[in-house]
């Protein structure tokens, strides 16, 4: 049984409670029968975000994953101006300047915990406006550091900001778009933060050569409009037109049960119980978290891959990260209509019923492709190979990349349909601290090992924790969901 969510304190109207001096066998007024409890109209309510036309959908996540977009861009634009950086603000040593560009990401790591479980009491418009202009003011700000306290300072909290719609956004792929219309939906939004990982690098190159690397930051501002989209706050903000309109204090919705603090306390802890209790999320916490780590390693390091090892100027060196690029873009468009192929496959063959593990056999084609990637990086990238060796063995590590995230992102959104955005807040948290604390650990792992050993590691840790995850679950996941209180009945 899906755990009951609340809304602010408004109870029902007192003539329908049953009073001390009724008599015994008075009951209640059965809420589908209620006059004061507003709901949807009907199944096919046009309001209801569900119902939205296709265009109204996409109007909404396009504004959203364009954020998405930018904040990942900006989590990565600095990357290449790290030597300029370092000399420019005296840093004391190269790891403190990799940290001032990997504490966005701690920043990222711990809000999604607060502002998801905040955006399914308050609505996902109001959080997500207030994450934004507190990204755009300290990202700005970091472009007017002084000193390497002040950069790194600003920077997490910049993180802090840019990481609002990063949870919300699942939330809202369950709000509006059904199970069968998500595969897109996903890609579009998964995608953005992955190609603005990318392209941030690409940018920083060339204003870092050409202009001046505090134009890192100043370059990468944005406001979209966002619309509301969970329900609950929808019917509520119904409820209240019609109080207007009909002059009936008396309204309510089935949301409106509990206190509000005591809707915040259920609705904040709800993540941290999520990370703890299901294995599911653990499990895809974990592995995503180590993705994301593999991803920005391999981001703090190009640099050197480019520059030191094949003699490219930092704008030129730059270039290479079109290589990840085009193996997300590749895999986004496939893997999408693949992932799609499959579920409507497999929905065929159990007369009709969707399951999340009709995610799965595309996630484990993802899970090989992953160390194919790392291997072919690591053992290619030397001067005696051609360049475009290593760009190649990148573009299929960002490939298999994006399979696992779209599959991941689509079987958390379809097990934890109510509860989306606290799933994927779990599941950011773990990413987003493995993905500051990995690139620390590049200058001791690529100095030690090398690159060919180096992503080895890498590549073998992947088949450990990608490969057998899926599989398990195909066999365990019904059982796992029908145990779980938050998990959607099948």
């Amino acid at each position: 049984m899906a755990e009951k969510e609340a809304v602010p304190n408004k109870v029902p109207n007192e003539s329908n409670v049953p009073q001390k001096s009724d008599p015994p066998n008075s009951t209640p007024v059965p809420p589908s029968q209620d006059p004061n409890l507003v709901t949807w109209d009907g199944s096919d309510d046009p309001e209801t975000p569900k119902n939205w036309p296709q265009f109204k959908k996409w109007t909404t996540i396009l504004p959203m994953s364009l954020f998405n977009f930018l904040s990942s861009m900006s989590s990565a634009t600095m990357a290449p101006a790290l030597g300029a950086i370092q000399a420019d603000l005296h840093f004391s040593s190269s790891l403190l300047a990799v940290l001032s560009l990997t504490v966005f990401l701690l920043g990222t790591a711990f809000i999604p915990l607060l502002t998801a479980p905040l955006s399914e009491v308050f609505g996902r418009s109001l959080v997500l406006q207030s994450a934004n202009l507190f990204y755009i003011v300290f990202n700005t700000l970091c472009g007017a550091a002084k000193t390497p306290n002040q950069l790194i300072v600003f920077r997490f909290l910049a993180g802090l900001g840019g990481a609002g719609p990063f949870a919300i956004g699942s939330g809202i792929n369950a709000d509006i778009f059904l199970p069968h219309e998500r595969g897109q939906a996903i890609a579009v939004y998964t995608l953005a933060p992955l190609v603005g990982v990318v392209v941030g690098p690409i940018a920083g190159g060339f204003l870092v050569q050409y202009t001046n690397w505090r134009w890192c930051f100043y370059v990468i501002l944005g406001m979209p409009f966002f619309r509301e989209t969970y329900a609950p706050t929808l019917l509520q903000r119904k409820c209240k037109r019609l109080r207007k309109t009909t002059m009936n204090l008396d309204l309510y919705t089935p949301h409106d049960r509990v206190s509000l603090p005591q809707l915040l306390r259920t609705s904040i802890v709800r993540p941290f119980k999520l990370l703890a209790t299901q294995p599911v999320v653990q499990v895809w916490s974990l592995y995503c978290a180590y993705l994301y780590g593999i991803l920005y390693l391999l981001i703090a390091t190009f640099p050197d891959v480019w520059t030191d090892t094949y003699g490219e100027s930092v704008s030129i060196g730059s270039l290479n990260y079109i290589s990840l690029f085009v193996g997300m873009g590749l895999a986004s468009q496939v893997g999408t209509r693949l992932a799609d192929w499959y579920h409507k496959k497999l929905c065929a063959q159990n007369d009709g019923r969707s399951m999340p593990e009709f995610r799965l056999p595309v996630l484990i084609i993802g899970a090989v492709i992953v160390p194919i990637g790392l291997f072919w990086y690591g053992w290619s990238a030397r001067s005696s190979i051609h360049w475009t060796m290593p760009n190649i063995g990148a573009a299929i590590y960002g490939a298999g990349t994006v399979l696992e995230i779209l599959c991941v992102m689509g079987y958390i959104i379809d097990t934890y349909q109510k509860f989306a955005a606290s799933a994927m807040a779990a599941i950011i948290c773990l990413r987003s601290v493995l993905a500051f604390a990995l690139p620390l650990a590049a200058p001791s792992l690529y100095g030690n090992l090398g690159f060919g050993w180096g992503n080895t590691l890498l590549a073998l840790i992947a088949i450990f924790v990608g490969i057998p995850a899926p599989i398990l679950l195909r066999y365990y996941g019904p059982a796992l969901r029908r145990r779980s209180p938050y998990a959607r009945d099948d």
